[in-house]
């Protein structure tokens, strides 16, 4: 647990707060005790030092004890219950007695100690202490309004980023069961051919399954293993496709060591396989091109489309997956571009790392 967040006791209560509050209310007092340090300097050469420090502590334990019966009485009591009319009068009642108290004080120190200054105005030592006192209770709750503020969104941004990552992780728990679905069906075709290819076609995908068990746990991968990844899933589609497919994937650019979230370039090549490749008997074709430019990474798949079909792009679960984690994990930093013709479908992702 951090420092500042470790809970302690309040004195004279049961309430528990965090150090970092404590330290926060602490300076903020700390601040108040040498502003009038400063503005009572004077006492010490009309009354002498100890009459000076009377003087400040009065006032500073006054305000203390009304700021925070404010503070943990009042305003959760009232205020936050929308009892308004009887909250503003347990403030007003609180300031009379604080002015009774301060006037006191200040009729005898300067009615009695100095004696020049007790023909003093009352009315404007009154007013005075009254506005300060307003003045001293609004920043207390100004003060504790923004922590309060501070805190929830702290929380509330941790209680985000926490959703986020479980919707990420059930999207990936969904995608990789897509993938391995279609990996063992291919598998299961080759075996019924009895061909040759099937143990070829087993050692990429104990590479390829690798990869989404140890290496794609991770938030980031690099990007390098994630087009090893999309080449082992093309080479595996060239073992099942007629010899007059056409099935390539281009890589242009420097990827010195970027970054990206695992499996986002995936569905857009399942989608060209299971609406394009996998639906056309004869010359299939599907290209593929990873463009990288220093931090932006755009991946264009083409494919082409069996005249009966429609539309290639709204169909399986890999797009509809692929958008939604685009949102979560790349808000406002990528594109997702679909261009659907009767012949041809390509879809172009565009991200910036």
């Amino acid at each position: 647990m951090d420092f500042l967040d470790r809970p302690i006791r309040l004195p004279l209560s049961n309430r528990t707060t965090t150090m970092k509050y404590a330290l926060v209310h602490a300076a903020y007092w700390v601040l108040i005790t040498g502003f009038f340090l400063y503005e009572k300097r004077y006492l010490i050469f009309k009354a002498s030092l100890p009459y000076f420090l009377i003087c400040v502590l009065v006032r500073i334990v006054l305000l203390i004890g009304i700021a925070y019966l404010n503070l943990h009485f009042f305003l959760p009591r009232y205020l936050l219950k929308g009892r308004y009319l009887r909250y503003f009068s347990m403030i007003f009642l609180s300031i009379l007695g604080y002015l009774l108290v301060q006037a006191l004080t200040d009729y005898w120190l300067y009615g009695f100690v100095i004696g020049p200054m007790r023909n003093s105005n009352w009315v404007e030592t009154l007013s005075y202490n009254f506005f300060s006192t307003l003045w001293y209770l609004g920043l207390m709750v100004a003060l504790r309004m923004s922590l309060d503020w501070y805190e929830q969104q702290r929380l509330l941004q941790k209680i985000t980023v926490e959703k986020l990552q479980a919707e990420v992780n059930f999207l990936r728990s969904q995608v990789n069961p897509h993938f391995l679905f279609n990996s063992l069906n291919n598998l299961y075709a080759l075996t019924l051919k009895k061909s040759d290819r099937a143990p070829d076609m087993v050692l990429k995908l104990a590479d390829m399954m690798e990869y989404m068990l140890y290496d794609s746990d991770e938030v980031r991968v690099p990007l390098e293993k994630e087009v090893d990844y999309l080449k082992n899933y093309l080479d595996l589609e060239k073992l099942r496709c007629r010899e007059d497919s056409d099935i390539s994937l281009e890589v242009q650019g420097e990827m010195n060591g970027l970054e990206m979230a695992p499996h986002l370039l995936l569905p857009l090549v399942e989608n060209a396989v299971k609406h394009g490749v996998g639906k056309q008997a004869r010359q299939a074709r599907l290209h593929g091109t990873l463009t990288v430019d220093r931090s932006v990474v755009q991946f264009t798949v083409e494919n082409s489309k069996p005249p009966a079909l429609s539309s290639a792009g709204k169909g399986g679960i890999g797009l509809t997956n692929l958008r939604k984690r685009l949102e979560l994990l790349y808000p406002g930093a990528h594109s997702l571009r679909i261009d659907d013709q009767p012949s041809l479908f390509r879809v172009t992702l565009e991200i910036a790392l």
